[in-house]
């Protein structure tokens, strides 16, 4: 797309300082030699099966057994489904979210740069003008801003300033070739004060407000799946035949139940906190290597993602078992719902799992001897 120049605007009101011009240009790719349309289709799968494999390796190879939330003899005897099977459903997941991923990465228009200062100086405007209920909030306490601003506009210009309701007569860039009046500027701090919030505030509040529709949508469809008999035969006890889970499991679900409640829910929340496709590239990256974490069947002390929340390898696995299955639905972030809702575990399960190593080990040990 050719660049596109937008000329600078004059304010609305005239005592504010003028917005700047822009040129768009479109957005260079993360990676010269491929488009960022299919980085984004690739991140999430491409972060599934490298950190899975991690997790399988070291399953594998028993690299750090006391870090294990299962014995070997657990994976063997308890799961009711091969290993083959479940890489194969991963699969086809996938390919149904690259596909749903490749629809919304269509409605998108294109990215593009150039327009940062003016919406910095947007911002820088909108603090402004909230300044200017600052002279009334003071007044309903007694306090007369006007004479404050006065008094101190020798010592402090830029507080005096605040105090009479955003205008800084110090602050001016020449005067108006129309007009003949004094073009107004930003103070320095309104200006650190919208850079911030552009770039860490605001973007901030996207992932959180992306965050939170995720786990709510998961939390309601996912309890809905264990309390509606039908909804659970049909399609929610296909994840549950992993007892033991595994990293590359995470997505092993009836292909429906994938869409709705991972593909689905992810899509909305990324729609409905206005993320960039690049916000969306982090965002599903992030959602796909906490929920791979999060049935890894590791407690590893130095993993951060285990620490970040207290919805983790150790708090999701007590859903997988018999015993937690009508608890612990939160997924994938963080648990405020389990602990509003009074669905989170409560009480001691270090016998229940000694019980359930026991039990599988001795099924192990049977067929030993029968061989």
């Amino acid at each position: 797309m050719a660049n596109i120049r937008v000329a600078a605007n004059a304010s609305a009101m005239n005592d504010l300082p003028p917005l700047p011009a822009y040129t768009l240009s479109p957005v260079q790719p993360l990676i010269s030699f491929l488009p960022d349309f299919y980085l984004c289709l690739i991140v999430p799968v491409a972060v599934y099966w490298v950190v899975s494999m991690f997790f399988h390796l070291i399953d594998v190879y028993d690299v750090w057994p006391q870090y294990r939330l299962h014995t070997p003899a657990e994976i063997l005897k308890r799961n009711h489904v091969s290993r083959y099977e479940v890489a194969r459903d991963v699969i086809v997941q996938q390919i149904i979210q690259t596909v749903v991923g490749a629809i919304l990465a269509l409605t998108e228009p294109e990215d593009m740069f150039g327009k940062e200062e003016y919406d910095i100086a947007s911002w820088a405007t909108r603090i402004r003008i909230a300044q200017r209920a600052l002279p009334q909030l003071l007044g309903l306490i007694g306090l007369n801003a006007a004479a404050i601003s006065k008094n101190m506009s020798g010592t402090h210009p830029v507080l005096a300033g605040v105090l009479a309701g955003g205008r800084y007569p110090s602050l001016s860039v020449g005067l108006d070739v129309v007009s003949g009046s004094p073009v107004a500027s930003f103070a320095s701090w309104e200006i650190i004060a919208a850079k911030a919030l552009y770039w860490y505030i605001v973007p901030a509040v996207q992932f959180l407000v992306a965050i939170v529709i995720v786990d709510t949508w998961q939390y309601f469809l996912h309890r809905a799946m264990h309390v509606n008999k039908w909804l659970y035969t049909t399609f929610h006890s296909r994840h549950h035949r992993l007892y033991v889970p595994y990293a590359y499991g995470a997505l092993y679900n009836h292909p429906f139940e994938g869409f709705l409640l991972d593909t689905l829910g992810a899509s909305i929340a990324y729609k409905v906190a206005g993320l960039t496709p690049r916000q969306g590239m982090v965002f599903f990256g992030a959602s796909t290597l906490k929920t791979v974490d999060d049935h890894c069947g590791y407690a590893l002390p130095w993993d951060p993602i285990q620490h970040i929340t207290s919805n983790n390898a150790g708090y999701h696995d007590i859903h997988h078992q018999s015993w937690g299955i009508k608890t612990n639905f939160s997924q994938p972030f963080f648990t405020f719902w389990d602990g509003l809702l009074g669905t989170m575990w409560k009480g001691d399960t270090t016998s229940r799992y000694a019980r359930d190593r026991k039990t599988a080990q001795f099924k192990v040990d049977a067929e030993k001897v029968e061989l």
